[in-house]
């Protein structure tokens, strides 16, 4: 009996050892996002655009914007196997962990990272078709950020089909995952694959289900009524493996119009608008904190930025004012103070630039427009890949001071 009593207690020890171990999460409470020590989180912090998601402007490219034009304008100049390369060194230069010590180190709290939904299939995405491959990449950030207790949200910015019809979707000009029952299928179970491999990780601040849904280019008015189906389907994805993370959920033209919304359909949720080149007032916001106040449920700005100090700081003063979180975008962009980083266009780059503004519609095209000198193309863009380390960015002080942020010694 003493025997059995013993062990009991050793059972029942050990299971309160456990729990008092379980990870905590950042969680939601009306409209407050809850921090792990129970207080409100305010969520501040930047997006890490441009390393799984390339797009055009950040290569000071116009006509070739995404990264499947930038992939094939690379190919034409250097080739197949250089640019696979190219994106391979990319991919482990343009973050690293010393990019991760800077943003915590400025006062920020958490990042958002953009990536395509590529990197878990067998689909040929930035020199590689590995389905393990973004978990290959995320891991490794996630491990920095855990280390510096830094949150990381998940953004799909690129969804099977293209959520947005544009160029940040990396798709083909129209949201044809409205349009296709696969296609919301395999976003959902790559959400589900996601959220089962990330279940336990507690840095992890969420997951943003799709970035940017249904430009205003279309009938929006047809396609509208399929998103928040559509995020209901993928939420239940995720909860069946995964009932410990906040899911974002954005609102239809570029993560602004939240009238498609019925009533919150997760108890974990937290609605995402975007804002840019508007007036920093709270005026332009008002009607997502209507919503809140409707629903009783956080909101939070994911992306806005790209203009003067100024009005950095001013929006970042309306947002927190009215309690809203904000990711900034974006931390590094080629010479341009608009980031936490630049860093300097390479010698001989100009000639990449023109070489994508040239037509390229057919092989005849493509030959006229060929550089005379392939390996003065290659040297320019392996300096941009040197340019882009953290050693050689350039923090950017007014804006990072707009945000209310230090900026650390490098």
């Amino acid at each position: 009996m003493k025997k059995v009593i013993i062990l009991f207690v050793a059972l029942v020890t050990g299971a309160c050892t456990l729990r008092a171990q379980a990870p905590k999460f950042i969680s939601t409470n009306g409209k407050e996002v809850i921090g792990v020590d129970g207080k409100p989180f305010l969520i501040k912090g930047t997006n890490l655009g441009n390393w799984l998601v390339p797009e055009g402007y950040m290569f000071k490219f116009k006509a070739v914007n995404s990264q499947r034009l930038i992939n094939q304008a690379f190919t034409e100049l250097i080739g197949p196997e250089e640019t696979r390369l190219f994106w391979k060194k990319f991919q482990d230069t343009y973050i690293t962990q010393a990019d991760i010590k800077f943003i915590k180190a400025s006062g920020a709290n958490s990042i958002r990272i953009p990536f395509n939904y590529k990197l878990f299939t067998t689909e040929s995405y930035m020199g590689m078709n590995n389905p393990n491959r973004g978990f290959e990449l995320l891991d490794r950030v996630i491990r920095w950020c855990r280390q510096e207790n830094l949150y990381v949200m998940l953004d799909m910015h690129c969804a099977p089909g293209g959520q947005t019809g544009d160029n940040i979707d990396d798709g083909d000009g129209y949201p044809f995952l409205f349009t296709s029952v696969a296609n919301r299928k395999q976003t959902a179970d790559i959400w589900k694959r996601i959220a089962a491999h990330y279940k336990n990780e507690s840095i992890i601040l969420g997951y943003d289900l799709l970035n940017e849904p249904i430009a205003h280019y279309f009938k929006v008015d047809e396609i509208n009524p399929h998103l928040e189906p559509t995020y209901k389907e993928i939420t239940a994805a995720v909860r069946s493996v995964d009932k410990n993370h906040i899911v974002f959920i954005g609102g239809a033209q570029w993560d602004s119009n939240f009238k498609i919304f019925g009533k919150p359909f997760d108890s974990k949720a937290v609605y995402t608008f975007h804002k840019y080149w508007t007036d920093a007032t709270k005026q332009v916001v008002q009607e997502y904190i209507d919503f809140r106040d409707k629903y009783n449920v956080p909101i939070y700005v994911g992306e806005t930025g790209e203009n003067t100090d100024q009005w950095v700081h001013d929006f970042r003063i309306v947002c927190e004012q009215n309690n809203i979180g904000w990711h900034y975008w974006p931390y590094k962009k080629l010479d341009s103070s608009r980031g936490f980083m630049s860093f300097n266009i390479p010698d001989g780059y100009q000639e990449v630039i023109d070489y994508t503004e040239k037509p390229r519609a057919s092989f005849d095209d493509i030959r006229k427009a060929a550089p005379a000198d392939r390996a003065k193309i290659k040297a320019a863009l392996y300096a941009f890949l040197e340019n882009c380390k953290f050693a050689n960015s350039i923090p950017q002080k007014g804006y990072m001071e707009a945000l209310g942020l230090k900026v650390p010694a490098k």
